[in-house]
């Protein structure tokens, strides 16, 4: 018995929702009040049906009618719970007594049936208005919390119960109980068995809409799960590369890889690293976060991909992870973004009296292999080829040329021939010896 009862707690009201993270259940109940305000339009449209049905139905002359009363209040604290969850998330209680109080209007609705058709209280038995009571059900599945399926469908079965008993003891000289079908069909008299049949049906629907609603909300919830941690992860990586990961066919595993014409780009602090030796750690790490923000709105704004972070280093590519026409233009005109922010925030880090690292730039082309790296348990997008060496070697080069940023010559080249046009203050440097390059290099300095 220990186990079905388990068995029963997991499937309807152990959620799991307490072992996720903070911001995994708060997007759950974001999701949640959503539903409120969907709960709240269709009790709208529900109770606006009603009236209207009752408005064009014929009415008997009777001295007292609960429908219209009934209609009203319903109609007014729908309202009221519908601008509720628009301003505010609702209370568990509110949901709570919310399905208590349709329950409860519906079943004195039918039990005022008698009175107004001027009946025995048998009479109400025999209401399809009963089959409202399926909707209201259904319609606390729309906030994929089980709990309140159940109590609207227990709250049901109990109203129908009660209304059963007041007809058995009302009159108790004559309670109209049979036992033949017929006579309970052509007349007012009461046939236990169907009653109790309408209960039974009330409980079997609640169960297997609860059941169905607790395995969709474990996928919901799941789903926010997954779709909050791809956010998160997709921080890590850049825009081009997280769609690049959700939208792949097939699993993506070390050793697959594309070749693509591309630029890349190297950006770098000069100095920082004696800089990190000598300053407070929280100093270090608030420039570096203050130029990395900075930098890299500069690099995406003209189609740059962040590849990695390397301490105050930062990889970027044009090309690579999206194929491009204008990769090399793309890359120059970045680069010219980039002096131009680090120039003004070195100017308003001196004027506060900070610490204002130089910062600079280099830039090649050429043919590389963009795919991921690494083995099963820990993958990575990177760049691979001659391009992302001689950036690397024309980033140091920079203060051999004493310059902020560079070049190399088929690379402007190609920037030119792209469309980029800013070739004021550009200078060509020819056969240039460059650290690591067996070959003198044809230099462009992008900023002196």
């Amino acid at each position: 018995m220990a186990n079905i009862a388990a068995g029963v707690r997991d499937l309807f009201f152990d959620t799991g929702i307490d072992t996720l993270p903070e911001r995994v259940r708060e997007a759950i109940r974001v999701q949640q009040d959503r539903s409120e305000l969907l709960i709240g339009w269709v009790q709208l449209v529900v109770v606006l049906t009603f009236s209207a049905l009752y408005v064009v139905s014929p009415k008997p002359e009777v001295m007292f009618d609960l429908t219209p009363w009934a209609l009203v209040t319903y109609l007014c604290l729908t309202v009221v719970r519908l601008i509720w969850a628009q301003r505010a998330r609702l209370p568990e209680w509110s949901l709570v007594v919310s399905v208590v109080f349709d329950m409860t209007l519906l079943m004195v609705l039918i039990w005022s049936f008698h009175i107004k058709y001027d009946q025995p209280a048998s009479f109400y038995l025999k209401a399809p208005t009963l089959l409202y009571v399926f909707i209201f059900i259904a319609l606390r599945a729309l906030r994929f919390d089980a709990r309140f399926v159940l109590l609207a469908g227990l709250v049901a079965s109990l109203g129908w119960g009660i209304l059963i008993v007041y007809v058995v003891t009302h009159a108790p000289e004559n309670p109209m109980i049979t036992r033949d079908y017929v006579d309970y069909l052509t007349s007012n008299s009461i046939l236990l068995g169907a009653e109790f049949d309408k209960i039974i049906s009330i409980l079997v629907v609640t169960v297997i809409i609860a059941a169905a609603l607790q395995r969709a909300r474990g996928l919901l919830i799941r789903a926010i799960a997954e779709q909050a941690a791809a956010q998160e992860l997709s921080r890590f990586f850049a825009p081009e590369i997280a769609r690049k990961i959700k939208q792949s066919d097939q699993q993506i595993l070390a050793g697959t890889g594309e070749a693509r014409e591309a630029a890349i780009v190297n950006v770098d602090m000069r100095g920082f690293t004696k800089l990190a030796e000598t300053e407070e750690p929280d100093k270090v790490m608030s420039l570096l976060a203050e130029y990395q923000s900075l930098m890299v709105p500069a690099i995406q704004q003209h189609g740059g991909s962040i590849d990695k972070f390397m301490g105050d280093g930062i990889l970027a590519t044009f090309g690579a992870a999206q194929p491009s026409e204008t990769y090399a233009a793309d890359a120059l005109r970045a680069v010219d973004e980039i002096m131009r922010v680090a120039e003004d925030w070195q100017a308003s880090r001196d004027s506060d009296g900070l610490p204002a690292p130089a910062v600079n730039a280099s830039v090649a082309t050429g043919r590389i292999l963009f795919g991921a790296v690494g083995d099963a348990t820990r993958l990575e997008y990177t760049v691979i080829g001659d391009a992302v060496n001689l950036s690397a070697k024309l980033e140091k080069e920079n203060k051999t040329q004493r310059v902020r940023a560079l070049c190399d010559g088929e690379t402007f080249d190609r920037a030119l021939a792209q469309g980029y046009g800013q070739t004021d203050g550009k200078e060509r440097r020819a056969a240039c010896p460059v650290g690591g390059v067996a070959h003198p290099v044809d230099l462009v300095v992008l900023s002196a």
